[in-house]
């Protein structure tokens, strides 16, 4: 049997330090861990691996199993794109809401279900957890345990927050077991690790699938470091005139075509915003209309979301429009 990394489960090899799954024979001083591994963990040695990840290909395996998923969807970034992939795993599932720990307390938890429930026709279990402050990861086990589940693989989008979740699991049982590798760069695990929790419940960590068409180059270590939040989710709202913008990191702005209204920014408050009126900036980046309806959020994909009270004619600038979705507001 071929031996994997017990940080990213890539295949262990000493041949081509160029390769994936690279371990020196000489300096082994953790046999268990690829070389990547072992200096992100180290050495905070984030390598961005551009490996493809095969969408159908982890859903066949997914589906053609007897086990149950577990799919975790990151709060600011619950929207079409990741509800449809959830949507097509056909095995028995439940949806986790990671990093439920940065959720705004005026938020109702209640409110957010009902608002999955009835809007994106969401009909299995929810529950909302946290890896980093371990919230509710003892409700999971019992959950698992209450349904007799077995196996259980662990699916979401690359930073949701899978492998942290696994880690603490085998924290919170207090397993011998070696930590998975974490990393704010995509596609840190690159294959399907089984974790035995107990004589009862395996988890099966999964290669982490990635947003098509991105708003930031996965190179671009700075700005993914700003975009996931690591701590509390401090909305901030901007009240905007006619023609006045915002300019998200100087790489989304946007105008607001009516009459004043009020702008709510719900992402992570690493990244830069600022105000600013009659501009010219990011023109040359693709732009479109849009009709927002009154209470509605602008879902930007892989960033987080704004929500505008009053129905109104909104101007957005970014490379990728696509990356866009108007959608009714939970609150």
């Amino acid at each position: 049997m071929i031996k994997k990394c017990l940080g990213c489960g890539y295949p262990l090899q000493s041949t081509d330090p160029k390769k994936l799954g690279y371990l020196p024979k000489t300096k082994n001083k953790n046999p268990n861990l690829c070389e990547r591994c072992f200096k992100i963990i180290h050495y905070n040695d984030a390598k961005v691996v551009t490996l493809p990840v095969d969408e159908k290909k982890i859903i066949k395996v997914v589906n053609d199993s007897s086990n149950h998923a577990l799919f975790l969807i990151d709060f600011l970034n619950i929207n079409l794109r990741t509800i449809k992939l959830y949507k097509q795993i056909k095995r028995p599932k439940t949806l986790l809401i990671s990093k439920s720990d940065i959720i705004p307390f005026s938020f109702s938890k209640n409110k957010i279900v009902e608002w999955l429930i009835n809007y994106y026709k969401i009909e299995d279990d929810i529950i909302f957890i946290s890896a980093l402050k371990n919230q509710n990861v003892n409700t999971l086990l019992n959950y698992l345990e209450a349904k007799k589940i077995k196996k259980a693989y662990l699916l979401g989008f690359t930073n949701v927050g899978k492998s942290s979740l696994v880690n603490s699991i085998v924290e919170y049982k207090e397993l011998n077991h070696h930590a998975i590798t974490t990393s704010l760069v995509p596609n840190t695990t690159l294959d399907f690790m089984n974790i035995k929790i107990n004589d009862h419940l395996t988890i099966i960590d999964s290669p982490g699938f990635a947003l098509q068409n991105n708003i930031y180059d996965n190179n671009d270590i700075a700005f993914i470091r700003k975009v996931n939040p690591k701590k509390f989710l401090k909305p901030i709202t901007y009240q905007l005139k006619e023609n006045a913008s915002i300019l998200i990191d100087n790489k989304i702005r946007i105008e607001n075509l009516e009459k004043k209204n009020n702008f709510t920014l719900y992402m992570s408050n690493q990244i830069p915003l600022t105000r600013v009126y009659n501009t010219s900036k990011l023109d040359n980046l693709k732009s479109k209309v849009f009709d927002i309806p009154s209470n509605s959020d602008i879902v930007i994909l892989g960033l987080g979301f704004i929500n505008i009270k009053k129905a109104s004619k909104v101007k957005i600038y970014i490379n990728n429009l696509d990356l866009i979705e108007i959608r009714q507001s939970f609150f």
